[in-house]
C-alpha cells in the first residue's frame, strides 16, 4: 500500500487524533549529555580531596619527602605513558627550559607552599581558601603582566576575596608561628599564579603527556634536593602515607589534571572556572568530616564571601570572553594549568 508524501506540512492535524510523540534522544546521547554536566563536579570533587590527603600523609613525612614521592609516581607514570604513545617532546632547548620553569613555579612552589601551610597548622579549608583565590589573582597576574583588561566585577570580586580572607583571619588571630603558615599558603598561591601566567605565555602549545611528564621530572629532582637537606629523616611508611601518596600521585596529580584537560577539549574549561569557588567550602567540608577540623562563625562567614567574589570575578571574565572575537589558533590548544591540587 502506497503512502502519500505530498501532505502539506502546514496542514492542521484532524481533530481528536492525538499528536506525535516527541522523539526522545539516542541512549548515547543522553549518557554524553550526563558525562559533559558530572566531569566539572567530579574535577572540583577530586581537586578538593587533595588537601584532606595531603594532611593524612604529612604526620608520616615532611612535606618534601612527601612531594618528592607525588611528583615521582606522577613523573614516571606520565612518562612512560609519553613513551608507550609516541607523544612528541619539545624540540628545542628552549622549551625544555619554559617547561622546567613551569614545574618548579606551579608544582615546587605551589606544593611546597600549601604542604608546609598545613604541616604548620593551618587547616586545609583555610589552605584551599587561599588557593581558591586563583582566578582572581590569576587576573589581576595578567593585568600587570599580559595588559589584559579588568572588569568591574572582576575587581569587586578581589576586594571581596580579600575581605573574606580578612575574616578568617580576623577568626584565626596570626599569633605564633601562624604567620608562617599564612605566609606559606600565600607564597603557595603565588607559585601556582606565576606558573599560570608562565604557562599561557610561554608553553601554550605543548604536549600534555611530554609536558606534564617533564615538569613532574623537574619538580621531582628540586623537593628531593629540598628534601634531603631540609629533612634527613626517614619517611614512617605507614598505610596512610603509602595511600595518600597513591592517591595524590594518580589521582590528584594525573587523574584531576586528564580531567581539566578532557574539559577543555570539550569546551567546558568556562564550567571549571565558574565552579572554582567551590574548591574551598568543599574541601573544609572535608576537613570537618574527616579530620575532626573546627571552623568558627567568622571563618564561615569568610569562606561564604571569598567564594561570592570568586563568582563572581568567574563570571564576569566569562561574559568578557564570550564578548571577545575568537582568534583562529595557530598551533595546538595549550594545557591548562594544575590549579590545584
Amino acid at each position: 500500500m502506497s503512502t502519500t508524501l505530498s501532505t502539506p506540512v502546514s496542514a492542521p492535524r484532524p481533530a481528536g487524533r492525538p499528536a506525535a510523540p516527541a522523539v526522545r534522544p539516542p541512549a548515547s546521547d543522553r549518557l554524553g549529555a550526563l558525562v559533559a554536566l558530572s566531569l566539572p563536579a567530579l574535577f572540583i570533587l577530586l581537586w578538593s580531596t587533595g588537601y584532606v590527603a595531603g594532611k593524612l600523609a604529612l604526620p608520616h613525612a615532611g612535606p618534601f619527602t612527601l612531594l618528592a614521592l607525588r611528583f615521582g609516581l606522577a613523573a614516571a607514570v606520565l612518562l612512560g605513558v609519553s613513551l608507550a604513545t609516541g607523544a612528541p617532546w619539545p624540540k628545542t632547548p628552549r622549551a625544555w627550559i619554559h617547561l622546567g620553569v613551569v614545574g618548579l613555579l606551579m608544582q615546587v612552589l605551589h606544593f611546597s607552599g600549601v604542604y608546609c601551610a598545613i604541616a604548620w597548622g593551618l587547616p586545609t579549608g583555610v589552605a584551599a581558601l587561599l588557593i581558591g583565590l586563583m582566578p582572581l589573582a590569576t587576573a589581576l597576574g595578567a593585568h600587570l603582566w599580559l595588559a589584559e583588561r579588568m572588569g568591574t566585577g572582576q575587581w569587586l570580586g578581589m576586594l571581596g576575596g580579600l575581605a573574606g580572607v580578612g575574616l578568617v583571619l580576623l577568626d584565626r588571630p596570626l599569633g605564633g608561628g601562624a604567620w608562617a603558615a599564612y605566609g606559606a599558603g600565600l607564597l603557595g598561591l603565588a607559585g601556582l599564579v606565576a606558573g599560570t601566567l608562565y604557562q599561557k605565555r610561554f608553553c601554550a602549545g605543548m604536549d600534555l603527556r611530554t609536558g606534564s611528564g617533564i615538569q613532574m621530572a623537574v619538580s621531582t629532582l628540586a623537593v628531593t634536593a629540598l628534601a634531603l637537606w631540609r629533612e634527613p629523616g626517614v619517611a614512617d611508611w605507614s598505610a596512610e602515607l603509602i595511600g595518600a601518596t597513591l592517591w595524590l600521585g594518580l589521582v590528584n596529580s594525573i587523574g584531576a589534571f586528564s580531567l581539566m584537560f578532557v574539559m577543555i577539549r570539550r569546551g567546558q574549561a568556562g564550567a571549571v572556572a565558574r565552579l572554582f569557588y567551590l574548591i574551598p567550602g568543599v574541601s573544609a567540608l572535608m576537613g570537618v568530616a574527616l579530620l575532626g577540623e573546627h571552623l568558627g562563625a567568622l571563618t564561615l562567614a569568610g569562606f561564604v564571601v571569598a567564594a561570592a567574589s570568586v563568582g563572581l570575578g568567574a563570571m564576569t571574565s566569562a561574559k568578557t570572553s564570550a564578548k571577545t572575537p575568537a582568534k583562529t589558533p595557530t598551533r595546538a590548544p595549550g594545557q591548562p594549568g594544575e590549579a590545584g591540587r
